[in-house]
């Protein structure tokens, strides 16, 4: 690719929860033919996510939080997700563990890393690595609910996966890192891991 593309500009438009560039490039299509482009990525780090499952019930832990993005857009007072956070200079693994106690009261204890992606890559930087790992009531520490301090103010919810998947189909789960989080528990059998190995 390096063959097939130039940075002719770069200037920073914004920084502050993230950071805003227009770049301008020089782009060799697969034809030959090059091609002047202005393009803004945004930056706002890169994070981790995690969903977190209870086989022996059959259910997993959610949280639903403000989002001001979805709420400008469409009204939506708060978003159902699986518990998340940017990795501020940590591990993805650490940085994880530790999200999840501080939004939703659990300790895990052994995440298990399930692959990489990029949420949006036309236009944002931000790279996930998505874990799972399984939770019990004996593994709740705290109440939960993220730190105050960060504006967090989370609400932790617990559903069969059954019915978190009807809350996709009925539209009360728009989240996409939560979407593909349960259906890859839907198609992995997280769900039935547990009762095979008893």
């Amino acid at each position: 690719m390096k063959d097939r593309l130039r940075i002719l500009g770069r200037s920073l438009i914004s920084k502050g929860y993230g950071t805003l560039e227009r770049l301008t490039i020089l782009y060799r299509r697969r034809d030959g033919r090059e091609q002047r482009l202005e393009r803004e990525l945004f930056d706002t780090g890169d994070g981790a996510a995690i969903l977190l499952y209870d086989s022996s019930r059959g259910m997993v832990a959610l949280v639903r939080q403000f989002r001001l993005p979805a709420y400008v857009k469409e009204g939506r007072e708060a978003l159902i997700e699986v518990c998340a956070g940017r990795l501020e200079g940590a591990d993805p693994q650490t940085r994880i563990v530790r999200e999840a106690e501080e939004e939703t009261g659990f300790r895990v204890r052994n995440p298990r890393r399930l692959f990489e992606g990029y949420t949006s890559p036309g236009g944002f930087c931000e790279k996930l690595t998505y874990f799972a790992a399984e939770y019990s009531a004996q593994d709740r520490v705290a109440e939960g609910g993220g730190v105050a301090d960060e504006g967090e103010d989370i609400e932790v919810l617990e559903a069969p996966l059954d019915e978190a998947l009807a809350m996709i189909e009925r539209g009360e789960i728009v989240d996409a890192k939560t979407i593909l989080l349960l259906q890859y528990a839907r198609l992995a059998g997280l769900m039935e891991e547990r009762r095979e190995a008893i």
